[in-house]
């Protein structure tokens, strides 16, 4: 039996999608679904049950499971109640931990690039604690990350005791189905597909630094398929452990982005420029991409889709069909 935390979320549930795909039924889910759609997220797959977060842990007492795919957070970047993300990102995350520990279950949980921060420090995935203290995270749900990453960097370090196999993946800009219950926390894609569709221009922010072309601002953009195959190949490699960059390796800018959309439908790209809001000029992030080097000395050669590939493919497969969903 395996353990999906968050499994009706976006990566989560991708995730669950990918284990039914492997012939996987067995999967429990622990999410919170709520009144609106987010449950169309699994509504497709076969999965053996769903736990409430606040059962989570009586749920376990006793429960005997081949791996814990912990994807549960409060993602939201501009989430402002620091004492309900520290709940559920850090201790949460921390009691899972030590049950994996205890339980000698392996334990694959998703970290985040927004642990770097504004880059000042580069985007190098050394889980050494002296590498990990010198970042600074530039929204509190960063910061929750962070601290988890310490938390499991200074164990290891101190040759405390940890679970079998324990994994942290510093996801970057993903996207891909099954995203469209996060409103403005959506990818790009999601977010502008309709205007595109319809042929109508849209907006990207101008750039307010020297150098940087208007829409050039860069992100390292990757398929939520890639994503989930780096999570399903460290289930079948128990022997690597450590905090690994889940990206393409590869910065694309947001006027690429979009102009893939466009394409993906046949038609030619539209786009203005606008002012970015005042407000959050000194905390934007004008270039993240992943160092992808520590996860492919680890063994993982499956390679990552290219952005137009995999807009492509977000587009005909899902965003412009009948049913968006995985």
């Amino acid at each position: 039996m395996l353990l999906v935390t968050g499994g009706a979320g976006f990566i989560g549930s991708n995730v669950v999608a990918a284990l039914n795909e492997a012939g996987r039924t067995d999967v429990v889910v622990n999410d919170v679904l709520g009144s609106e759609q987010k449950w169309f997220n699994l509504g497709k797959r076969r999965i053996a049950d769903i736990v409430a977060p606040n059962n989570l842990f009586a749920w376990l007492d006793g429960r005997k499971l081949d791996a814990v795919i912990h994807m549960g957070a409060i993602s939201d970047t501009t989430a402002t109640d620091a004492d309900l993300v520290m709940e559920n990102n850090f201790r949460c995350s921390m009691r899972l931990l030590d049950w994996c520990t205890g339980a000698r279950v392996p334990f694959i949980y998703a970290s985040s690039a927004a642990t770097y921060g504004d880059g000042a420090e580069g985007f190098d995935d050394d889980w050494s604690p002296d590498a990990l203290k010198k970042l600074r995270p530039l929204n509190l749900y960063g910061w929750s990350k962070q601290l988890f990453d310490q938390a499991v960097a200074e164990r290891f370090v101190k040759k405390e005791k940890l679970p079998p196999q324990w994994a942290g993946l510093k996801f970057f800009n993903v996207f891909g189905p099954n995203e469209y219950h996060k409103g403005e926390m959506m990818s790009l894609v999601a977010k502008r597909f309709d205007d595109a569709k319809a042929g109508r221009t849209v907006r990207l922010f101008k750039s307010h630094r020297t150098g940087i072309e208007h829409g050039d601002q860069r992100r390292d953009f990757i398929h939520v398929d890639d994503a989930v195959a780096v999570v399903r190949w460290l289930m079948g490699s128990p022997q690597v452990s450590g905090i690994f960059n889940v990206g393409t390796g590869k910065a694309r800018s947001f006027r690429d982005l979009v102009a893939a959309l466009f394409r993906a439908l046949g038609l030619e790209p539209k786009i203005e420029y606008m002012d970015m809001p005042e407000n959050i000029r000194g905390q934007y992030q004008y270039f993240t991409q992943a160092r992808v080097d520590n996860l492919l000395h680890a063994g993982y050669n499956a390679g990552f889709t290219s952005l137009e590939d995999g807009v492509n493919r977000y587009v005909t497969q899902f965003l412009n069909t009948a049913d968006r969903y995985r």
